[in-house]
């Protein structure tokens, strides 16, 4: 593509070099450039890309797109910019020809629920013929393709990018996890959004955000520039959870320019479900949507898996998508991966494994196992490293308050010490009345409401395993889907769910001789 046309509308400060010729690519890591290619030197949080433009030049790039003083050698083109990461989505539109222009693109922002209402979206627009793809924190999938996700939202070229291979194979719908992270770095002003929706909001990132506001505003932001400025061809564009503060917040700061629907258990929005039961079979709800009743079966267990369908549900029908196919969805959507994810059999303590890794998020989960407990719910969390501090205790009084048994371990616990964070989450486990006990006094603590510290997570989920009898709950909670844990600055495999599975084997096995 010509370089004029891959910097058409972006904002330039000054040009130093021959602006024509042909772009090969665009890259923004040194590591991945090559001959006429353009490089955009982004400040990162923790790289600079300006001090790789050299590197970048040497493997043949022929355009540098920058914002600090750069002096380019023969035969480079230097084009400096007022905002390098601004740039890139532009750049990235430009070079893909636009692609999220031709589909229709669907945003979903929240602390929690957004990876399920991903699901039960993709599982609905499929059940109505169409091709559907999904861009989010377990991966990035269309056309039985599935590509791993470094990030929630990709950074701004990579997902012009994914999104230009999806039109091109006959992609008609994607439904996209927004993060917080990416409406700040502006990933996805570049995008032509049809509809977003929001799930809630609670304490999380504020490593980043610094401040609860902060990350309010960043959420806020999707639906006061990002979504206005999208395509107009759906009346309801914004898709609020009504019983949520943050939620009735943004329709008060937003909904008067933006058209939106709520939806609500509790108060009385366009969306309700006015009739549910739970179990751990999963639910049956009656779903008022504007005067029509839907009736609905979902494996999903808990009222706030209700809250998740109710989401999907009120968007599917914005869509215009008939309720045999949003009913049909909403069915055949039988679990998703490490959301209360059950990975126990018949006959075995019922053993569920959760990417809870808030304190709203670990609550919401043990007050919806709560109801069907026959004997004690088990417990096995922790918390990442290198990541907000503030909801350590928050999450010990939580499962503390919801357990029976917590098993304090370790999360990822990156380049912090797993001890370190294990006792700043203690801070929160005293006012619960759980009392702190040994790992040798676990067998003669049955019923006293109590927590243990075994910082091995392997060691964790076995002994919760092993533990349980066949009327126990256990919830591993924090890491769900992912396939590794990150200690020190690298990754080495594990899955709770592998592990959690071999232990309740290996219980079975014992038992039989």
């Amino acid at each position: 593509m010509q370089i004029q046309a891959v910097i058409k509308d972006i904002d330039i400060i000054q040009v130093s070099g021959d602006l024509s010729g042909e772009v090969s690519a665009i890259c923004y890591d040194s590591r991945n450039c090559g001959k006429d290619s353009l490089f955009v030197a982004v400040s990162g949080l923790k790289l600079d890309g300006h001090a790789y433009i050299k590197e970048a030049v040497d493997r043949g790039v022929k355009f540098v797109v920058h914002e600090k003083d750069y002096s380019p050698p023969p035969g480079v083109t230097s084009i400096r910019v007022p905002n390098s990461r601004a740039i890139l989505g532009v750049l990235g539109k430009n070079f893909y020809s636009d692609p999220s222009s031709r589909i229709c693109l669907i945003g979903i922002t929240g602390t929690n629920g957004k990876t399920t209402v991903t699901y039960l979206l993709e599982a609905i627009l499929k059940a109505a013929g169409f091709s559907v793809g999904v861009v989010g924190t377990v991966n990035y999938r269309f056309n039985n393709r599935e590509m791993p996700a470094p990030h929630t939202t990709p950074e701004s070229y990579e997902l012009q990018r994914i999104l230009r291979i999806m039109a091109d194979q006959g992609v008609t719908h994607v439904v996209m996890e927004v993060s917080s992270h990416a409406l700040d770095l502006r990933r996805v002003d570049e995008c032509s959004f049809d509809m977003g929706v929001f799930t809630n909001l609670s304490q999380d990132h504020l490593d980043y955000h610094e401040t609860l506001e902060n990350y309010f505003q960043a959420k806020k932001r999707f639906f006061s520039e990002i979504i206005p400025a999208g395509k107009r061809t759906y009346a309801n564009r914004m898709i609020i959870n009504g019983d949520d503060p943050w939620g009735r917040r943004i329709v008060a700061e937003a909904g008067a320019t933006l058209p939106y629907r709520t939806y609500c258990i509790e108060n009385k929005c366009d969306v309700t479900a006015e009739r549910y039961v739970f179990s751990l079979e999963g639910m049956r709800s009656e779903i008022n949507i504007g005067g029509s009743h839907i009736a609905i079966f979902s494996p999903l267990i808990g009222k706030f898996n209700l809250h998740n369908i109710l989401a999907s549900v009120t968007a599917a029908s914005s869509l215009g998508i008939p309720e045999s196919f949003i009913r049909a969805g909403v069915e055949n959507l039988r679990n998703v991966p490490g959301r209360l994810e059950k990975v126990s059999a018949p006959g075995e303590p019922e053993v569920f494994v959760d990417y809870a890794h808030t304190e709203d998020a670990l609550q919401r989960v043990l007050q919806n196992l709560s109801p069907f407990k026959k004997g004690r719910i088990i417990t096995v969390f922790g918390c990442g490293g290198d990541r907000d501090r503030g909801k350590r205790p928050l999450m010990g009084k939580a499962a503390t308050a919801w357990s029976d048994l917590a098993i304090l371990t370790s999360d990822n616990p990156r380049t912090e010490d797993p001890l370190s964070i294990i006792a700043e989450i203690e801070k929160g486990m005293g006012g619960n009345s759980a009392r702190k006990i040994l790992p040798m006094e676990l067998k003669n603590n049955s019923n006293e409401k109590s927590y243990v510290v075994i910082p091995d997570r392997r060691k964790a989920i076995e002994t919760a395993v092993t533990l349980a009898g066949n009327s126990d709950i256990v919830l591993i909670a924090g890491k769900g889907h992912e396939d590794y844990q990150i200690i020190g600055e690298k990754r080495f495999p594990f899955d709770d769910r592998r592990v959690a599975r071999e232990a309740l084997t290996n219980k079975r096995h014992e038992a039989e001789h």
